[in-house]
């Protein structure tokens, strides 16, 4: 078996492997990780803000003309590091990531989704293996959580449909509501300078995502995601 950040799982799995179970979600939202300022909003002009996502850092360019957002690269603890030694003067990382890792005190604030709408699956864990493992597949069943596979599998819907990378400039978040599914999701311009959003409510996981994802189309997200 192999346990995944399903935020980081391919919208189409190779040939053979299935996920087994997808965790309960654990917070989706996006942390703002920064020593000086206790918000994005404080930041002053010019402050240079590190990501490694096209997403995050899409949405951020869009709310916060004023800043500089560079790419961030490496591991978890590198990305600590450079922030440490001025770098960069904040950066932007997964509040589940940093929650697992025992780095909840490194999070000055979290993003709410309407600042930072998540990629599709974050905050959720996926279990993989052989499609052919009967034995695994019952034994990991009791770890899935329902509601959760139900809103990731809208979420990677919308990913799967257009063009299946988790490196895409996409954001996908779906929630419950009185039974029924609330999904939103948008695709930028690597610079901000244009994102589209879509919105939209229904029963069934793969049929709502394919909603949004048409919607997205038709305001020119595949011409986005081609200039990417």
């Amino acid at each position: 078996i192999a346990v995944h950040s399903m935020k980081d799982v391919p919208a189409e799995l190779p040939p053979g492997f299935t996920l087994a179970a997808v965790t309960a979600r654990e917070d989706a939202r996006d942390a703002f990780v920064c020593q000086r300022y206790a918000s994005l909003a404080e930041l002053p002009a010019g402050a240079v803000l590190g990501t490694s996502s096209l997403r995050r850092g899409a949405q951020l360019r869009e709310r916060h003309r004023g800043i500089e957002v560079r790419l961030l690269r490496g591991n978890v603890d590198t990305r600590l590091a450079k922030l440490d030694r001025g770098e960069y003067d904040a950066i932007v990382l997964a509040v589940a990531g940093l929650v697992r890792l025992g780095l909840e005190p490194r999070i000055r604030a979290r993003l709410s989704v309407e600042e930072s709408l998540p990629a599709p699956g974050q905050g959720a864990l996926g279990v993989e293996c052989l499609q052919t493992r009967a034995d695994l597949l019952a034994l990991l069943a009791p770890l899935a959580d329902d509601d959760t596979a139900r809103c990731v599998r809208a979420e990677r819907a919308v990913s799967r449909l257009l063009g299946g990378s988790c490196a895409l400039p996409l954001g996908a978040h779906a929630t419950i509501g009185n039974g029924r599914l609330e999904l939103q999701a948008l695709v930028a311009s690597a610079d901000g300078a244009r994102i589209v959003r879509a919105r939209a409510e229904g029963d069934d996981a793969e049929a709502l995502g394919a909603v949004v994802a048409q919607s997205l189309r038709e305001q020119g997200a595949d011409a986005l995601l081609l200039a990417r």
